[in-house]
This record gives C-alpha cells, sequence and structure tokens, in this order.
C-alpha cells in the first residue's frame, strides 16, 4: 500500500504516506460547502502534475549537470461543472537568473516536463497549459 486517507468529518481528510509517515490534510474548498483550510484533492491533483514536472526535470538536469535549485513552479487549477470535475492546468516555471543552460538542455527539460508521469495519466479532456520564463544567461554554444 501507498497511503491511507482518514475521513474525519466536516469534509475533511487526513491522508499518511506509509513509508515515511508523512500526513497531508484536505477539506473541501469553500465553493463546495468546504471550510478551504487545507489543500482541495483536486488542488493536489494540480500540485502533483507540478511537483512531478519539477521532480522528472530535476532528474533530468542531474544528468545534463545543471543545477535547477530555487526553480519556482506556480499551479492554476481550474473547475468545471456538471459533472464537477478539473477542466484545466496552468502551470509556470519560473527560473533563477543564474541558471546558465543552453537551448538545446532547454528543449530537453521542457520536453521531460510534458511527459512526466502524472501529465501522461491525466485525462485528455483536462486542457494543461504550461509556460516555461527562462529569464536566464544563455551558454555559449
Amino acid at each position: 500500500m501507498t497511503s491511507t486517507v482518514i475521513y474525519e468529518g466536516e469534509l475533511r481528510t487526513v491522508a499518511r504516506h506509509l513509508q515515511s509517515g508523512t500526513e497531508i490534510g484536505t477539506d473541501a474548498p469553500v465553493d463546495n460547502q468546504g471550510k478551504g483550510e487545507q489543500f482541495s484533492p483536486t488542488d493536489l491533483t494540480a500540485t502533483s502534475l507540478a511537483a512531478c514536472m519539477a521532480t522528472t526535470m530535476g532528474i533530468k538536469a542531474r544528468d545534463l549537470q545543471v543545477d535547477l535549485i530555487g526553480m519556482k513552479v506556480s499551479t492554476l487549477k481550474i473547475m468545471k461543472a456538471d459533472p464537477r470535475r478539473i477542466g484545466g492546468i496552468n502551470i509556470e516555471f519560473t527560473f533563477p537568473p543564474s541558471l546558465q543552460v543552453d537551448e538545446k538542455q532547454r528543449l530537453i527539460l521542457e520536453r521531460t516536463a510534458h511527459t512526466c508521469p502524472v501529465m501522461l495519466s491525466l485525462h485528455p479532456d483536462i486542457e494543461v497549459k504550461v509556460a516555461f520564463n527562462w529569464n536566464t544567461t544563455e551558454v555559449p554554444a
């Protein structure tokens, strides 16, 4: 097993990662009768995509001898109604100005992000938009 989820009432759960013991709480969002004091389950889906993209890029960056420390990934989850579901996820990468990458490395890292396991697991009806803000120093060829 990967995790357990306990329903605590009041539209709140606590998920425990069995290997590490780490816990994440969730609330239903305010627009769906919840308190919105923690991530909602659908927030976690969007956040999981961002974390997966960053992690797989980190693996590839290590192979390329590129340091991505300080990379920031922002997410926006867009809900649809009838039935209530995630309709879109917008992802925006911001890289530290000190990062030095060439065009080939950028392309490899972007392709890696687009093919992370969470991205490949999302339903094709979810519209994912990704922006890479490479305001970095270009490495001479």
